[in-house]
Protein backbone atom coordinates (compact mmCIF):
# COMPACT_ATOMS: atom_id res chain seq x y z
CA UNK A 1 0.00 0.00 0.00
CA UNK A 2 0.95 3.52 -0.73
CA UNK A 3 0.41 6.53 1.68
CA UNK A 4 -0.02 9.98 0.57
CA UNK A 5 3.42 11.13 1.71
CA UNK A 6 4.71 8.04 -0.33
CA UNK A 7 2.62 9.28 -3.06
CA UNK A 8 3.82 12.75 -2.80
CA UNK A 9 7.64 12.00 -2.84
CA UNK A 10 6.86 9.73 -6.05
CA UNK A 11 5.37 12.68 -7.38
CA UNK A 12 7.98 14.82 -6.75
CA UNK A 13 10.96 11.49 -8.30
CA UNK A 14 8.62 11.26 -11.38
CA UNK A 15 8.39 15.17 -11.72
CA UNK A 16 11.05 15.47 -14.31
CA UNK A 17 9.80 12.59 -15.97
CA UNK A 18 6.19 13.57 -16.28
CA UNK A 19 7.50 17.39 -17.53
CA UNK A 20 9.13 15.74 -20.11
CA UNK A 21 6.32 13.79 -21.77
CA UNK A 22 4.14 16.65 -21.16
CA UNK A 23 6.32 19.46 -23.16
CA UNK A 24 6.86 16.42 -26.45
CA UNK A 25 2.79 16.76 -25.92
CA UNK A 26 2.29 20.13 -25.66
CA UNK A 27 5.18 21.90 -27.19
CA UNK A 28 5.28 24.52 -24.46
CA UNK A 29 7.58 24.42 -21.38
CA UNK A 30 4.28 27.02 -19.44
CA UNK A 31 1.96 24.39 -20.25
CA UNK A 32 4.03 21.27 -19.51
CA UNK A 33 3.99 22.65 -16.16
CA UNK A 34 0.88 23.80 -15.98
CA UNK A 35 -0.37 19.90 -17.04
CA UNK A 36 2.24 18.24 -14.56
CA UNK A 37 0.32 20.36 -11.65
CA UNK A 38 -2.65 19.28 -12.48
CA UNK A 39 -1.34 15.29 -12.64
CA UNK A 40 -1.27 15.98 -9.42
CA UNK A 41 -4.11 17.28 -8.30
CA UNK A 42 -5.63 14.25 -9.64
CA UNK A 43 -3.81 11.96 -8.48
CA UNK A 44 -3.99 13.06 -4.70
CA UNK A 45 -7.71 13.05 -5.29
CA UNK A 46 -8.10 9.07 -5.29
CA UNK A 47 -6.75 6.55 -3.16
CA UNK A 48 -3.27 5.18 -5.12
CA UNK A 49 -3.18 2.14 -2.73
CA UNK A 50 -3.18 -0.12 -5.22
CA UNK A 51 -0.85 1.39 -7.53
CA UNK A 52 1.74 -0.77 -8.68
CA UNK A 53 3.61 1.27 -11.13
CA UNK A 54 3.33 4.81 -9.89
CA UNK A 55 5.12 6.49 -12.86
CA UNK A 56 3.15 4.37 -15.05
CA UNK A 57 0.10 5.37 -13.82
CA UNK A 58 1.32 9.04 -13.43
CA UNK A 59 2.13 9.26 -17.04
CA UNK A 60 -1.51 7.85 -17.71
CA UNK A 61 -2.49 10.54 -15.78
CA UNK A 62 -0.28 13.21 -17.88
CA UNK A 63 -1.48 11.60 -21.08
CA UNK A 64 -5.58 12.66 -19.95
CA UNK A 65 -4.06 15.97 -19.10
CA UNK A 66 -2.43 16.58 -22.38
CA UNK A 67 -5.15 15.38 -24.30
CA UNK A 68 -7.48 18.02 -22.60
CA UNK A 69 -5.68 20.18 -23.35
CA UNK A 70 -4.43 19.72 -27.07
CA UNK A 71 -8.27 19.45 -27.56
CA UNK A 72 -8.72 22.81 -25.99
CA UNK A 73 -6.30 24.49 -27.97
CA UNK A 74 -7.37 23.34 -31.43
CA UNK A 75 -11.06 24.70 -30.49
CA UNK A 76 -8.76 28.22 -29.77
CA UNK A 77 -7.15 27.99 -32.40
CA UNK A 78 -4.58 29.86 -30.59
CA UNK A 79 -1.44 30.49 -32.92
CA UNK A 80 1.20 32.94 -33.25
CA UNK A 81 0.66 35.07 -36.47
CA UNK A 82 2.40 38.26 -37.07
CA UNK A 83 5.77 38.78 -37.33
CA UNK A 84 6.04 40.93 -34.26
CA UNK A 85 5.50 37.85 -32.03
CA UNK A 86 8.62 36.60 -33.62
CA UNK A 87 10.71 39.30 -32.99
CA UNK A 88 9.68 39.34 -29.14
CA UNK A 89 10.95 36.13 -28.94
CA UNK A 90 14.05 36.73 -30.73
CA UNK A 91 14.72 39.82 -28.53
CA UNK A 92 13.17 37.92 -24.89
CA UNK A 93 14.60 34.65 -25.90
CA UNK A 94 18.36 35.09 -24.23
CA UNK A 95 17.56 33.36 -21.16
CA UNK A 96 17.82 31.88 -18.38
CA UNK A 97 18.93 28.12 -17.94
CA UNK A 98 18.27 24.52 -19.04
CA UNK A 99 14.60 24.90 -18.37
CA UNK A 100 14.25 27.47 -20.54
CA UNK A 101 11.82 26.99 -23.21
CA UNK A 102 14.19 27.34 -26.30
CA UNK A 103 16.48 24.46 -24.98
CA UNK A 104 13.84 22.40 -24.50
CA UNK A 105 13.26 22.41 -27.92
CA UNK A 106 16.60 22.17 -28.83
CA UNK A 107 16.94 19.20 -26.59
CA UNK A 108 13.53 17.34 -27.82
CA UNK A 109 13.84 18.47 -31.84
CA UNK A 110 12.59 21.47 -33.01
CA UNK A 111 11.51 19.61 -36.20
CA UNK A 112 9.56 16.97 -34.34
CA UNK A 113 7.96 19.43 -32.17
CA UNK A 114 6.80 21.37 -35.77
CA UNK A 115 5.48 18.27 -37.21
CA UNK A 116 3.89 17.26 -33.87
CA UNK A 117 1.90 20.22 -33.68
CA UNK A 118 0.38 19.48 -37.22
CA UNK A 119 -1.21 16.23 -35.96
CA UNK A 120 -4.88 15.54 -34.21
CA UNK A 121 -4.90 15.70 -30.18
CA UNK A 122 -5.09 11.53 -30.18
CA UNK A 123 -2.76 10.88 -33.35
CA UNK A 124 -0.11 13.32 -30.82
CA UNK A 125 -0.78 11.49 -27.76
CA UNK A 126 -0.26 8.13 -29.96
CA UNK A 127 2.79 8.61 -31.03
CA UNK A 128 4.40 10.10 -27.87
CA UNK A 129 3.65 7.50 -25.47
CA UNK A 130 4.29 5.24 -27.40
CA UNK A 131 7.24 5.60 -30.15
CA UNK A 132 9.20 8.02 -27.52
CA UNK A 133 8.17 6.34 -24.06
CA UNK A 134 7.07 3.12 -24.91
CA UNK A 135 3.90 2.76 -23.53
CA UNK A 136 1.92 0.42 -24.34
CA UNK A 137 -1.04 0.52 -26.65
CA UNK A 138 -3.84 -0.69 -24.20
CA UNK A 139 -2.57 1.75 -21.65
CA UNK A 140 -2.92 4.22 -24.25
CA UNK A 141 -6.15 3.01 -25.65
CA UNK A 142 -7.83 4.18 -22.33
CA UNK A 143 -6.68 7.53 -22.53
CA UNK A 144 -7.74 8.30 -26.24
CA UNK A 145 -10.98 6.28 -25.40
CA UNK A 146 -10.26 3.66 -28.13
CA UNK A 147 -10.11 0.38 -28.64
CA UNK A 148 -5.81 -0.66 -28.95
CA UNK A 149 -6.21 -1.45 -32.41
CA UNK A 150 -7.71 1.94 -33.22
CA UNK A 151 -4.97 3.20 -30.78
CA UNK A 152 -2.34 1.48 -32.65
CA UNK A 153 -3.56 3.13 -36.05
CA UNK A 154 -4.05 6.11 -34.82
CA UNK A 155 0.20 5.91 -33.89
CA UNK A 156 0.99 4.48 -37.12
CA UNK A 157 -0.69 7.18 -39.33
CA UNK A 158 1.13 9.37 -36.80
CA UNK A 159 4.22 7.85 -37.61
CA UNK A 160 3.89 7.68 -41.04
CA UNK A 161 3.09 12.09 -41.10
CA UNK A 162 5.90 12.62 -38.95
CA UNK A 163 8.60 10.41 -40.94
CA UNK A 164 6.58 11.59 -44.12
CA UNK A 165 7.88 10.49 -47.72
CA UNK A 166 11.20 12.58 -49.57
CA UNK A 167 10.88 13.04 -53.56
CA UNK A 168 14.27 12.79 -53.41
CA UNK A 169 16.82 9.33 -53.20
CA UNK A 170 18.56 9.51 -50.11
CA UNK A 171 22.28 10.32 -51.51
CA UNK A 172 20.39 13.80 -52.84
CA UNK A 173 18.26 14.45 -49.53
CA UNK A 174 21.75 14.31 -47.81
CA UNK A 175 23.60 16.46 -50.46
CA UNK A 176 20.57 19.01 -50.05
CA UNK A 177 20.51 18.83 -46.80
CA UNK A 178 24.40 19.66 -46.24
CA UNK A 179 23.41 22.74 -48.50
CA UNK A 180 20.54 24.27 -46.48
CA UNK A 181 22.64 23.16 -43.18
CA UNK A 182 25.42 25.50 -44.77
CA UNK A 183 22.96 28.26 -45.66
CA UNK A 184 21.69 28.06 -41.75
CA UNK A 185 25.10 28.24 -39.89
CA UNK A 186 26.02 31.14 -42.38
CA UNK A 187 22.71 33.42 -41.27
CA UNK A 188 22.84 32.36 -37.68
CA UNK A 189 26.68 33.47 -37.91
CA UNK A 190 25.31 36.76 -39.94
CA UNK A 191 28.70 35.91 -42.02
CA UNK A 192 27.68 37.06 -45.10
CA UNK A 193 30.64 35.83 -47.19
CA UNK A 194 29.90 31.97 -46.43
CA UNK A 195 25.79 33.39 -47.45
CA UNK A 196 27.26 34.30 -50.81
CA UNK A 197 28.98 30.96 -51.28
CA UNK A 198 26.13 28.83 -50.48
CA UNK A 199 23.24 30.75 -52.52
CA UNK A 200 23.15 31.04 -56.64
CA UNK A 201 23.85 34.34 -58.25
CA UNK A 202 21.18 34.63 -59.42
CA UNK A 203 18.64 33.34 -56.56
CA UNK A 204 15.21 34.98 -56.30
CA UNK A 205 13.49 35.44 -52.49
CA UNK A 206 9.99 35.39 -53.16
CA UNK A 207 7.36 35.53 -50.15
CA UNK A 208 3.82 36.33 -49.17
CA UNK A 209 2.57 39.46 -47.57
CA UNK A 210 2.51 38.03 -44.02
CA UNK A 211 5.71 36.51 -43.86
CA UNK A 212 7.12 40.40 -44.27
CA UNK A 213 7.96 43.08 -42.24
CA UNK A 214 6.30 46.89 -43.63
CA UNK A 215 8.26 48.05 -46.48
CA UNK A 216 9.97 44.44 -47.53
CA UNK A 217 9.82 43.61 -51.54
CA UNK A 218 7.56 40.64 -51.78
CA UNK A 219 10.44 39.37 -54.37
CA UNK A 220 14.43 40.06 -54.33
CA UNK A 221 16.24 38.72 -56.88
CA UNK A 222 20.12 38.44 -56.74
CA UNK A 223 22.52 36.62 -54.15
CA UNK A 224 23.83 40.21 -52.73
CA UNK A 225 20.83 41.58 -52.09
CA UNK A 226 19.12 37.98 -50.26
CA UNK A 227 22.18 37.67 -48.39
CA UNK A 228 22.47 40.83 -47.24
CA UNK A 229 18.47 40.38 -45.69
CA UNK A 230 19.37 37.14 -44.64
CA UNK A 231 21.86 38.78 -41.66
CA UNK A 232 19.13 41.61 -40.79
CA UNK A 233 16.93 38.65 -39.87
CA UNK A 234 19.69 36.26 -38.76
CA UNK A 235 18.04 36.08 -35.47
CA UNK A 236 15.47 34.17 -36.47
CA UNK A 237 17.57 31.73 -37.86
CA UNK A 238 18.38 30.51 -34.47
CA UNK A 239 14.71 28.94 -34.92
CA UNK A 240 15.42 27.89 -38.28
CA UNK A 241 15.87 23.60 -38.82
CA UNK A 242 15.32 21.63 -42.02
CA UNK A 243 12.14 19.90 -42.73
CA UNK A 244 10.66 18.47 -45.85
CA UNK A 245 8.10 20.66 -47.23
CA UNK A 246 5.15 18.68 -49.36
CA UNK A 247 8.50 15.66 -49.71
CA UNK A 248 11.35 18.09 -50.61
CA UNK A 249 14.13 19.56 -48.52
CA UNK A 250 13.08 22.93 -46.95
CA UNK A 251 13.33 25.08 -43.40
CA UNK A 252 10.95 25.57 -40.90
CA UNK A 253 11.13 28.88 -38.10
CA UNK A 254 9.54 27.76 -35.19
CA UNK A 255 10.04 30.09 -32.30
CA UNK A 256 9.90 27.14 -29.23
CA UNK A 257 8.28 25.05 -31.66
CA UNK A 258 5.58 27.05 -32.57
CA UNK A 259 5.23 27.30 -36.43
CA UNK A 260 5.72 30.83 -37.64
CA UNK A 261 7.22 30.67 -41.37
CA UNK A 262 8.22 28.10 -44.10
CA UNK A 263 11.19 28.41 -46.76
CA UNK A 264 10.39 26.31 -49.75
CA UNK A 265 14.00 26.28 -51.52
CA UNK A 266 15.11 25.06 -54.82
CA UNK A 267 19.02 23.61 -55.06
CA UNK A 268 20.58 23.64 -58.28
CA UNK A 269 24.50 23.08 -58.89
CA UNK A 270 25.11 22.79 -54.75
CA UNK A 271 23.53 25.86 -54.40
CA UNK A 272 20.18 28.03 -53.49
CA UNK A 273 18.52 29.07 -56.54
CA UNK A 274 15.18 30.10 -55.01
CA UNK A 275 13.31 30.75 -51.50
CA UNK A 276 9.92 31.04 -51.01
CA UNK A 277 8.80 32.50 -47.97
CA UNK A 278 5.64 31.01 -46.34
CA UNK A 279 4.01 33.10 -43.44
CA UNK A 280 0.05 33.00 -44.59
CA UNK A 281 -1.58 30.80 -41.51
CA UNK A 282 -3.98 29.18 -44.29
CA UNK A 283 -0.89 28.14 -46.25
CA UNK A 284 1.29 27.00 -44.00
CA UNK A 285 -2.00 24.31 -43.06
CA UNK A 286 -1.51 23.08 -46.31
CA UNK A 287 1.86 21.76 -46.44
CA UNK A 288 2.56 18.77 -45.42
CA UNK A 289 5.94 18.96 -42.78
CA UNK A 290 7.94 16.18 -41.93
CA UNK A 291 10.98 15.36 -39.89
CA UNK A 292 14.37 15.48 -41.93
CA UNK A 293 15.58 11.66 -41.48
CA UNK A 294 18.74 11.53 -43.46
CA UNK A 295 21.46 12.57 -41.59
CA UNK A 296 24.03 15.01 -42.89
CA UNK A 297 26.62 13.01 -44.76
CA UNK A 298 29.73 14.10 -42.47
CA UNK A 299 27.72 11.90 -39.66
CA UNK A 300 27.41 15.24 -37.73
CA UNK A 301 24.85 15.03 -34.52
CA UNK A 302 22.82 17.68 -36.08
CA UNK A 303 18.90 18.05 -33.61
CA UNK A 304 17.03 17.82 -36.60
CA UNK A 305 18.16 14.25 -37.73
CA UNK A 306 15.31 12.85 -35.33
CA UNK A 307 14.79 9.21 -35.31
CA UNK A 308 11.83 8.61 -32.54
CA UNK A 309 11.72 4.55 -32.94
CA UNK A 310 12.94 4.49 -29.47
CA UNK A 311 12.15 6.24 -26.20
CA UNK A 312 13.18 9.73 -25.92
CA UNK A 313 14.81 11.84 -22.61
CA UNK A 314 16.19 14.71 -21.43
CA UNK A 315 16.68 13.87 -17.86
CA UNK A 316 13.73 11.60 -17.58
CA UNK A 317 13.67 7.66 -17.57
CA UNK A 318 11.56 5.99 -20.14
CA UNK A 319 8.33 3.70 -18.20
CA UNK A 320 10.20 0.35 -19.77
Amino acid sequence: MISQTELAEQFNRSRSHLRGVAFRMLGSAHEAEDAVQEVWLRASRVDASAVGNVTGWLTTIVGRVCLDMLRSRRRRREELTELADLDRVVAHDDATGPEDEAALADAVGLALLVVLDTLGPAERIAFVLHDLFAVPFNEIAEIVERSPAAAKKLASRARHRVHGVAAAPAADLARQREVVEAFLAAARAGDLSALLAVLAPDIVRRADRVALRGGVETEVRGARRVAEETVTNAGRARFARPVLVNGALGIAVAPRGRLQLVLEVAIHGGRIAAIDVIGDPTRLRQLQLAVVDTPPRDGSNSPTGIHTARPASLDEPSLR
